[in-house]
């Protein structure tokens, strides 16, 4: 009786006493039939088709959004993108980014405007795709691609440099460092309008 006194005593200097409440009953077992029916659920799975069935051969195309690996893009001259601002880095949550800017020279012109990234790392041992670095690219030098195949049996190389990070060189396209297109500014670049590199941009070997 003490210590149901006490309880009670508990329950109304916390306030408890006004809380509704209902007694908790259970069903029992449940009968043969139903019981069949959640095996059925689990045993028809058994027939359906995997997706992965022909994995690596066969692959599943990724939906349109998807977040894969990540690629630092070129303007169609051939000059990179990435300004070496660093916003990536600092947007990304799992601190994977690392950025270290440098100046553009006139002889070594990586980039349109002042500034390229020198070094980018990311690591994917960090990595959460969850693609925050490529909202705050002011420039879209950074995009995710389809690619998903990331394992490997290092650590180290799950940590991707500059070069692995690189959009390839297509057709129009120069090798930096090179001169800007002709009375074009950073502006020009990132408004679309060069198109191609210009036979002034070639530097001559």
């Amino acid at each position: 009786m003490a210590e149901n006194h006490e309880v009670e005593r508990t329950y109304r200097d916390l306030g408890l006493e006004a809380v509704s409440s209902e007694p908790v009953s259970t069903e029992g077992t449940r009968s043969f039939a139903q019981q069949m029916l959640g095996f059925w659920v689990t045993f028809k799975t058994m027939f359906k088709k995997v997706n992965t069935v022909e994995y690596p051969d066969v692959k599943e195309p990724t939906a349109p959004r998807f977040h894969g690996r990540h690629q630092l893009n070129r303007h169609p001259d051939g000059l990179e993108k990435c300004i070496g601002c660093e916003l990536c880095a600092w947007a990304c949550p799992a601190d994977a980014i690392y950025v270290e800017g440098e100046s553009n020279t006139e002889e070594n012109r990586m980039s349109p405007g002042e500034r390229y990234g020198k070094v980018y790392q990311i690591n994917y041992l960090r990595c959460i795709f969850c693609g925050l670095c490529i909202e705050a690219c002011p420039t879209r030098a950074l995009t995710m691609t389809n690619e998903y195949e990331l394992a490997d049996d290092s650590r180290s190389k799950l940590i991707y440099e500059k070069a692995d990070l690189l959009a390839p060189l297509r057709d129009g396209m120069l090798m930096p460092p090179h001169p800007m297109y002709p009375d074009m500014t950073d502006e020009n670049y990132y408004k679309g309008d060069v198109l191609g590199f210009h036979p002034s941009q070639e530097v001559q070997q």
